[in-house]
């Protein structure tokens, strides 16, 4: 899953960013809204956690501009202004949840799964392609019930293949969305990657799962 967080306030960026981490999420990051709203517009992401008194560009206008232009990215108001009004004001101009500061990291990290978790696009706990499972709350990924154990990078990797089931995903698509925003990686990284997943995910099984398409990208799926 990938996050972007948009907020002035370094140490709750990082405080954020320490903590979705070890859910295993990605998080992107940006002070200030207008870069903010570039970043929102430029990448893909599952959802976006958004303060509202932002220099540059207000999270009222980054929200109301990411609605008009059809993004409809879930949008969590994260601020210390609680007054019922201005909920009202966030939920007319299209965001999705409301939090405010002080704040306990797991009712974040709730609302954060509970976000991801509704219509339009639902992402379901348990994924499934063939005889491979994925559940991205407990983190256990097996195949034909057998346990695999997968760092946080390669876990993020088979989470948004399997999301993705049959359809070629280029290197481009697989960086943009698997990692962050600022690194600066390599093509072959994701060849990298790749490697090491098939010599977990299908290396003591009859078949492969991962297919590589020449040329193209990369796919999940019995090749038949």
């Amino acid at each position: 899953m990938k996050i972007l967080v948009v907020e002035d306030e370094h140490r709750i960026v990082q405080s954020i960013k320490k903590g979705l981490e070890l859910e295993k999420m990605i998080v992107d990051i940006a002070y200030d809204g207008i870069s903010g709203f570039d970043q929102a517009t430029s990448e893909e992401y599952d959802l976006i956690i958004l303060d509202l008194m932002l220099p540059g560009m207000s999270g009222w206008e980054i929200c109301s501009q990411l609605r008009k232009n059809k993004n409809e990215t879930p949008i969590l108001i994260l601020t210390a202004r609680g007054q019922v009004e201005e909920k009202i004001e966030g939920f007319n101009r299209g965001a999705d949840d409301y939090l405010v500061k002080p704040f306990a990291f797991e009712e974040l990290v709730a609302r954060i799964r509970a976000l991801t978790r509704r219509p339009k696009k639902i992402v379901e706990e348990l994924l499934k392609v063939e005889d491979l499972t994925l559940n991205k709350d407990s983190f256990e990924v097996k195949r034909n019930h057998k346990n695999i154990k997968l760092s946080n990078k390669e876990f993020t990797l088979l989470e948004f293949l399997m999301r993705h089931p049959g359809q070629i995903l280029s290197k481009t698509q697989i960086i943009n969305h698997v990692w962050n925003y600022e690194t600066d990686i390599l093509p072959n990284t994701v060849e990298v990657y790749i490697r090491n997943l098939r010599n977990k995910i299908d290396k003591d099984f009859s078949y492969s799962l991962i297919q590589t398409i020449r040329g193209f990208g990369y796919k999940i799926g019995k090749n038949v």
